[in-house]
């Protein structure tokens, strides 16, 4: 006998998976679409940036702060990550960001009361990040507002809307992992303030062999990722 218990939550993690490829679908086909999806483009380079910095604190550094632009750029700063493989770790740490993004919160998305939980600990975290280590106005003000629409569905909304968010997101952060791929594959990296080394050219100087190997061993490890979450997000579907 099936565990009733289980099945809404089956049923409204279905609903949110076939809404939220629905909703990507019309954002890409829509006039002028690629605006309203200007803000998950920047959702992506948040994830990316703050993996650096999550990173940076995992090795036994600091986090001091990071900037975010408005044409999707942004960069990290950290301290007090001693040695080439921590430092590797760091750049590499920016690279997977999005993709463990993605699949916690395709985790989550099993069961509505997950994706609330999941939504509040996320809302919560970039709050203590805008108080701490958020550098420039602009990414005060974005991370102000995705805190205070990540804290409001995961307090106020039910069960369905925030399992619709959290998939939503999370297959946002997937197409970005694919769709700014190329980055992966060049030795620099253009932001706001200018051109430098990109983050596998950080990590073929920290370590060896040439970037682009690096940003191809990154790029298998992502779609991994990805790919383990969106695995367990359907096997859980199953009756």
């Amino acid at each position: 006998m099936p565990d009733l218990e289980k099945i809404p939550h089956r049923a409204g993690a279905a609903a949110a998976l076939v809404l939220s490829v629905a909703v990507t679908v019309i954002l890409y086909l829509i006039p002028y679409g690629e605006y309203a999806a200007w803000p998950l483009l920047l959702l992506s380079t948040l994830a990316h940036e703050l993996g650096h910095g999550l990173t940076a604190l995992a090795v036994g550094g600091s986090f001091e702060s990071f900037h975010l632009w408005a044409d999707g750029s942004g960069m990290a700063r950290y301290s007090g990550a001693s040695g080439r493989f921590a430092r590797a770790a760091v750049s590499a740490g920016g690279l997977v960001g999005p993709a463990v993004l993605a699949m916690l919160l395709f985790l989550a998305g099993h069961r509505g009361d997950w994706s609330r939980v999941a939504l509040v600990t996320l809302g919560a975290g970039l709050l203590i990040a805008e108080l701490l280590v958020v550098g420039n106005l602009f990414a005060w003000v974005f991370v102000g507002a995705v805190a205070a629409a990540l804290l409001g569905i995961g307090l106020k909304a039910n069960g369905a809307l925030a399992q619709l968010a959290a998939v939503f997101l999370a297959i946002q952060l997937s197409l970005a992992v694919f769709s700014r791929g190329d980055y992966l594959f060049t030795a620099t990296a253009q932001t706001a303030q200018g051109s430098g080394p990109s983050d596998v050219a950080q990590i073929a100087q920290m370590l060896f062999l040439p970037y682009w190997f690096w940003g191809a061993l990154i790029a298998l490890l992502s779609a991994a990722i990805l790919c383990f979450g969106l695995w367990s997000f359907l096997r859980a579907q199953r009756p």
